[in-house]
């Protein structure tokens, strides 16, 4: 296998400190700092010991050193501490009977006779221990030593995901869904099992030296039947990564591990995580209250697909979540095929992963991104042939009655190139039939706003009591394509999601006094948009229409108006 934690400019070995799983612990005081050679960590010490999280340490300190047997069980030799929790440390052993390098968590004696600590580390042995799978760090055996606990883990040599994040700033795209693909097969064992992990974060996901990422840090799992609160009420889980249901101390199941593994991907792709805060009840109330930032502004080249997929995997009802583990690996891997098709090669980790791809998703693939490079044989080969590998991809369909779609399952996106339609600065006016009384411009003034090119300004709905718009039937926003364009699909950047409509277009002339019908031709329905969404249009591709109509008739649960950011029409370029 090709490893990326050798690929993309990342250290050899000789370089990479060699991290045990990592765990985390209750008490952020009794966190050690951060010691010379914990490779890229040093800079998220503080966080970490805020939030209890294990800290690296010095990995050349030893057993003696702090005064710990030696031994444990007479048969595992402590070589080196190289991280310390609230509850526990880690270590870097050698099992002298089988004479292999391996990790051991050891608790700590001082909170060994705490009963509520003793279990939460007897459930993460027992939680583990039920899972055999090549993307979940491995425990080996169980036991205990002078009254403490202990359990021993497969060693992992790389490096932790997180250090990846801040040592490349971002990772490429293929590269980052490859990890979720990874991350969402180890969470699918885990809720196939019952377990839910809830400390999904790049800090807990390993990446080995054949650049596979292995997840590891079940001290805070529990199973689906066990509450999902502490004794006294506490809510366990990083706040940088926790979902919103976790936050506000709700019982959680799979879908909160999928929101946390959307807040990786998100960190993956822009290097940071979406939102910071002055403390961590802070940056958890932002979790339950705000979407987060729209993927394509801060990384422009990424699909509508994939940006989609990440407003589902975020959602904030865990319900418009995908519906399973399995279900967002699906949604993850079509996505892999689409971004794969789109940058013709994919590096390290993700070729490996493509590979592992079902076949009607792997064929949709180019063959150079399949099976990496191909040799200068086969590219003469191609030459002598005049083969060249033209790829329909299917674009993600989301079930409408999820969150970020916009596109029905079965409908696929246009399979020719498009282009991008310029729009006048003036192109746009508000549009509103049925209005009446005070009612009546919907923000006439702000419709430019949508054909600027300017994401941050927007055109707003008025403020309407009824999801339903009652009185009115509907209300919406034009964008004259001047004198007339034949329009493939269109792209609506919103500001407000899971608002609900239709697409309607007119030819030449003046502008339709009503709708429906009146001269207005149907070409879309939206249901429940997310925060961007591309829609291919029916019957406006081969014949030209002047007028687009974003029709507006249901407004998002518990909200008075809808907000767009863009509209933007893609025409086929000509073959």
């Amino acid at each position: 296998m090709t490893g990326v934690a050798r690929a993309a400019g990342a250290p050899t070995i000789g370089r990479v400190w060699r991290h045990a799983p990592a765990i985390r612990g209750d008490s952020p005081s009794s966190a050690r700092p951060v010691g010379r050679g914990a490779a890229g960590l040093s800079h998220d010490r503080r966080r970490d010991r805020d939030n209890g999280a294990i800290v690296a340490v010095d990995p050349t300190q030893s057993a003696t050193d702090t005064g710990e047997p030696t031994v444990l069980a007479g048969r595992y030799r402590l070589d080196a501490q190289v991280g310390s929790g609230g509850m526990s440390t880690v270590w870097r052993a050698f099992d002298e009977v089988l004479e292999r390098t391996v990790a051991i968590k050891s608790m700590l004696r001082s909170v060994a006779g705490d009963s509520q600590q003793l279990e939460r580390f007897r459930r993460e042995a027992r939680a583990v221990a039920q899972l055999n799978h090549p993307h979940i760090v491995q425990v080996i055996d169980v036991g205990e030593d002078r009254k403490a606990p202990f359990i021993v883990f497969e060693y992992v040599a790389g490096e932790t995901l997180k250090a990846r994040i801040r040592r490349l700033s971002r990772l490429e795209v293929t590269e980052a869904l490859a990890y979720a693909i990874e991350i969402a097969r180890a969470l699918e064992a885990a809720h196939d099992k019952g377990i839910v992990h809830r400390d999904v974060k790049p800090q807990n996901v390993l990446i080995d030296e054949d650049g596979r990422a292995k997840v590891t840090d079940f001290g805070i799992a529990r199973t689906l039947e066990e509450d999902g609160l502490t004794a006294d009420g506490r809510v366990l889980g990083t706040t940088d990564y926790v979902s919103p249901e976790q936050a506000l101390g709700k019982r959680v199941g799979p879908q909160s591990d999928l929101y946390s593994l959307g807040i990786v991907l998100y960190e993956m792709l822009v290097g940071d995580v979406p939102f910071k805060g002055e403390n961590q009840v802070a940056v958890a109330m932002r979790h339950v209250r705000e979407e987060i930032p729209d993927v394509r502004l801060l990384r422009p080249g990424v699909s509508v697909a994939l940006a989609q997929l990440l407003d589902r995997l975020t959602a904030k009802d865990p319900a418009k979540r995908p519906a399973s583990a399995a279900a967002a690996i699906a949604d993850l891997e079509d996505v892999l095929a689409i971004e794969s098709s789109r940058s013709g090669v994919a590096p390290g980790e993700a070729t490996e992963v493509l590979k592992s791809l079902p076949k009607k998703t792997r064929n949709r693939i180019p063959l150079r991104s399949r099976f990496g490079k191909p040799s200068a044989g086969l590219i003469a080969l191609f030459a002598l042939l005049g083969v060249i590998a033209i790829v329909v991809v299917t674009a993600l369909t989301i079930n409408n009655a999820e969150r970020g779609t916009g596109v029905k399952r079965g409908v696929t996106a246009p399979v020719k190139n498009e282009k991008e339609v310029s729009i006048g600065q003036t192109g746009a006016e508000a549009y509103d039939p049925f209005g009446t009384g005070d009612v009546t411009d919907e923000h006439a003034e702000e419709a430019p706003n949508i054909v600027d090119g300017n994401p941050e300004t927007t055109w707003s709905t008025e403020g309407y009591r009824a999801q339903t718009l009652a009185p009115k039937p509907g209300v919406g926003i034009i964008v004259d394509a001047k004198p007339g364009v034949k329009a493939a699909s269109i792209e609506i950047q919103s500001e407000t999601t899971g608002w609900s409509g239709a697409i309607f277009a007119a030819p030449n002339g003046s502008v339709p006094s009503k709708v429906p019908g009146n001269g207005w031709v149907k070409a879309a329905t939206v249901t429940n948009a997310g925060r961007t969404v591309k829609i291919p249009l029916d019957g406006t591709a081969s014949k030209a229409y002047r007028y687009f109509l974003v029709w507006i008739t249901a407004l998002p649960p518990e909200q008075e108006s809808v907000a767009l950011r863009e509209v933007v029409l893609y025409r086929l370029e000509a073959s």
